[in-house]
């Protein structure tokens, strides 16, 4: 039982830390905790979970980190066009 209790006190302050971080670095950290999970499970498999897991973080910041700049593309174009509407223009994403 006192296991179970510190275990939660634990996991409670490591998720206190992450209150106020900006969608980039959330991304980022999504993505480097899936890569680890992931990378270590497969690591495990073939007989090596920390480089497994190592490879996976480095993998899953990469892909949380390109996620991002997808969203904040997808994020500028839409108020581009947003924006040319308003004024009644024809719409032109940025480049």
């Amino acid at each position: 039982m006192k296991r179970l209790i510190l275990t939660l006190v634990v996991s409670a302050v490591a998720l206190a830390g992450c209150d106020n971080l900006s969608p980039t670095e959330q991304r980022a950290l999504t993505g480097t905790a899936i890569g680890t999970a992931g990378g270590a499970a497969i690591g495990a498999i073939a007989g090596n979970a920390g480089l497994g897991a190592g490879i996976g973080a480095a993998a899953g910041l990469a892909g949380g980190l390109l996620y991002d700049q997808v969203k904040k593309n997808q994020a500028a174009s839409y108020r581009a066009g947003y924006s040319a509407g308003a004024k009644g223009q024809a719409a032109t994403p940025p480049q």
